[in-house]
């Protein structure tokens, strides 16, 4: 049975993925007003259930909370929507295109899903414009603009394996927003921020749904998800509840 997130409140977003075939692709579900959906997910490792079953659906223009104990799924489900890992059956669609068969990878999603990834002896800037390098979208000012946004100094020369956990998320905060994605999927995001960190952390979620983003954030943090989400799923034991 197909669930739609429970309902809060409204907003607004634009989306401009295209697949990555050099023909194009017609879309296979009316991306109108869900800008992803879930169609009887089902991941299996080896006799682990991670996805159940799992149908929903994330309109455009919402923040979009998923919340759920430790194994619950919620990562798993992440991870299967930016097209990290491929489903045992079921399909994702995002924005009319399926995950894994039109498009590879979903090119306008922004993540950090589990602990981010960096190269440890690069400072936070030298890690970005590595990372702004493989696109070639972004350049030196708008990095350095975008840690100053996320509570950094882009003239540090610290080096990345020197950074606090706080520091880390930051970091990986800005790599998910540096080119400017429609779509952002945060797994646990706030883990390791400090009170203004979080506080700073919400303004700019809000920030860049007012822009026109779609967000999904799977949490613990209860504060998060009440403060900032339109609407809530939640997964037990790989299943939607």
């Amino acid at each position: 049975m197909e669930r739609k997130a429970e309902n809060r409140e409204p907003v607004t977003v634009r989306t401009d993925t295209t697949p990555t075939d050099t023909e194009p692709v017609k879309p296979v579900s009316d991306s109108s007003k869900y800008i992803i959906e879930v169609k009887n997910a089902k991941k299996y490792f080896r006799e682990t259930k991670a996805l159940d079953d799992v149908s929903v659906r994330f309109e455009r223009n919402r923040i979009h909370g998923i919340i759920g104990r430790n194994g619950s799924g919620k990562t798993v489900l992440l991870k299967s929507i930016c097209g990290l890992i491929p489903l045992t059956a079921g399909e994702v669609i995002v924005d009319g295109r399926r995950v894994g068969k039109d498009v590879e990878i979903p090119k306008n999603i922004g993540a950090i899903i589990e602990s981010p990834g960096f190269i440890e002896e690069f400072s936070g800037l030298e890690n970005l414009k590595f990372l702004a390098g493989l696109t070639g979208k972004v350049d030196m000012p708008k990095l350095r603009e975008l840690m100053k946004f996320t509570g950094l100094d882009p003239s540090s020369k610290k080096k990345v394996r020197r950074y606090s956990l706080g520091m880390r998320q930051r970091l990986g905060i800005a790599q998910a927003i540096m080119d400017d994605p429609d779509i952002l999927l945060l797994d646990e995001p706030t883990n390791g921020l400090d009170n203004r960190g979080v506080a700073d952390f919400r303004e700019m979620l809000l920030k860049k749904r007012d822009e026109g983003k779609t967000i999904l954030i799977a949490s613990h943090n209860s504060a998060d998800i009440e403060l900032l989400c339109d609407t809530v799923c939640e997964l037990d034991a790989g299943k939607l509840l």
